[in-house]
């Protein structure tokens, strides 16, 4: 008889993201993001749009952080920056689909952050290296609580602002995104199989900017549950 091989040890699963008003959450499978995503944001980062079709960099699912946390101001980054967004939840699987049958896929929304290492994403940039130190680190990716598709009604002319400190500091629209929501997930369905508990971060607007210790940020998205974050003090390694 065929023993099951034990694990040498136990990996924590991501957490699950709650849903508002509801007692069911959402596993997270993937996490997708689009970049420049917005052409206000691009132009402040001395980018261009490419509008021939989106472009994409992934985070891991344990780079997942809860809206309402404090996490330590990251390592190895003196420059973290914040980066508000719109989440897109898929619901059911979807592969080479047309934006006609996209939306189909979408379970729901949310506010998140994208946190970025905005110095280390800038040297892999010089050197033409991948963004994945800058991009996907702990606590990289935080989302508010889901609202169904159907409660939210489609992305277009609702607000989508961060506030830092209290302060204003992103203002823009959802209808200001140069790939919609179903351009995105038809897109990236020809490159993936994508699936239920799959997350897409869907680009930031302008007013990007740095986060320091003791930061409190909130991030909101009209008809959405607010996102909120405290970054806590530096975890930096010794030497």
């Amino acid at each position: 008889m065929t023993q099951t091989p034990r694990r040498l040890f136990d990996i924590p699963a991501p957490p699950d993201l709650p849903v508002a008003g509801d007692d069911r959450v959402f596993p997270v499978r993937r996490i997708f993001c689009v970049g420049r995503n917005y052409a206000a944001h691009a132009a402040e980062m001395g980018n261009t749009v490419d509008r021939d079709a989106p472009f994409y960099f992934t985070k891991s699912a344990h780079a997942l952080c809860l809206s309402g946390s404090t996490v330590a101001y990251p390592p190895g980054t003196s420059d973290c920056h914040h980066e508000m967004e719109l989440v897109v939840a898929l619901g059911a699987s979807a592969f080479a689909v047309d934006t006609g049958g996209a939306m189909a896929a979408v379970w729901g929304y949310a506010c998140g952050i994208d946190l970025t290492r905005r110095d280390l994403q800038a040297a892999a940039k010089d050197k033409r290296r991948p963004w994945d130190t800058g991009k996907d680190f702990e606590n990289a990716a935080i989302v508010g609580a889901l609202t169904p598709a159907g409660a939210f009604g489609a992305p277009g002319a609702q607000a989508i602002t961060l506030d830092l400190d209290g302060r204003r500091v992103q203002n823009a629209r959802l209808s200001e995104m140069v790939w919609s929501v179903p351009e995105i997930v038809a897109d990236l369905s020809r490159l993936y199989h994508l699936q239920p508990g799959d997350l897409i971060f869907t680009g930031t607007p302008a007013g990007v900017g740095p986060v320091q210790p003791g930061s409190r940020l909130r991030g909101e998205i009209t008809g959405l549950a607010p996102v909120e974050l405290e970054i806590g003090p530096s975890e930096q390694p010794p030497g």
